[in-house]
C-alpha cells in the first residue's frame, strides 16, 4: 500500500470504532438472510485489514480468514453462502472482456489473485451482470442483502452488505471491513454511496 493509500485508510480507521447502536430486524427474503447469515458468521473471525498482494488457490481461493480486506468479506459471504466464487467468476470474464475492467493497475492480462478483490472490478463485474440498481434516496429504501459501494473520503474504494437490521432512526446496518476486521455497524451513510448492486439474492 502506497503513503497516500495509508493516509486515507488511517482516517478511516480512526472513525472505525465499533459502537453499540440499538437495531431492529427486518423482513428479508430467504437468500438475503443466508448470504447476511454468512457475513455475520466472519464478526470475530476476521479481525484485521490486510491488503497485501496474496498468492491464491483457483478457484476457491482465500487468505487467512483471520485478516483481509473490504471485498473479502463479500467473497467469503457469496461463497459461503451459495457456492458463489467470486474469484472463478470475475477472472472468467475478464478474460474474456478485459477491455471492459478499469486498467488504473497498469496490468496487461488477468490476474486471478487479485482482480476479484479489488472493488472497481466488482463493481464492472456486477453492473455487467445487470445486477446494479439506482441509489435509493432514503437509507430504509436500502434493503437487506443490497451490495454498497462508496470512496472513503472520496479516494478510497469500499464495499460492504447491507444488513437485515435497522436502527431506531432508520438506517439499515452494514456488514464490512473497514480496518479492524469484520463488524456489523451503522457506516451505510458515513460516505456518499457511489454504487448499489442486488446479484443473486
Amino acid at each position: 500500500m502506497n503513503l497516500s493509500r495509508r493516509a486515507v485508510l488511517s482516517g478511516a480507521l480512526a472513525l472505525a470504532a465499533c459502537s453499540r447502536v440499538k437495531a431492529e430486524p427486518r423482513a428479508a427474503s430467504a437468500r438475503a438472510r443466508a448470504l447476511i447469515a454468512a457475513a455475520r458468521r466472519q464478526v470475530g473471525v476476521t479481525l484485521a485489514y490486510d491488503p497485501a498482494y496474496t498468492a491464491l488457490a483457483y478457484p476457491g481461493g482465500d487468505v487467512d480468514r483471520a485478516k483481509g480486506v473490504c471485498t473479502d468479506v463479500v467473497i467469503r459471504a457469496y461463497r459461503d453462502a451459495f457456492g458463489i466464487d467470486l474469484q472463478r467468476d470475475v477472472h472468467e470474464d475478464m478474460a474474456v472482456h478485459f477491455a471492459a475492467y478499469p486498467r488504473r493497475w497498469g496490468l496487461t492480462r488477468p490476474d486471478r489473485n487479485i482482480d476479484h478483490r479489488r472493488v472497481p472490478n466488482l463493481e464492472t463485474y456486477w453492473t455487467r451482470m445487470a445486477a446494479r440498481l439506482p441509489i435509493p434516496a432514503r437509507p430504509e429504501d436500502w434493503q437487506p442483502g443490497d451490495l454498497f459501494t462508496t470512496l472513503i473520503n472520496g479516494r478510497l474504494p469500499h464495499v460492504g452488505i447491507v444488513s437485515d437490521r435497522i436502527t431506531t432512526n432508520g438506517n439499515p446496518l452494514v456488514i464490512h471491513n473497514i480496518g479492524s476486521g469484520t463488524r456489523e455497524e451503522d457506516r451505510l451513510l458515513s460516505w456518499k454511496p457511489t454504487g448499489r448492486f442486488r446479484w443473486r439474492v
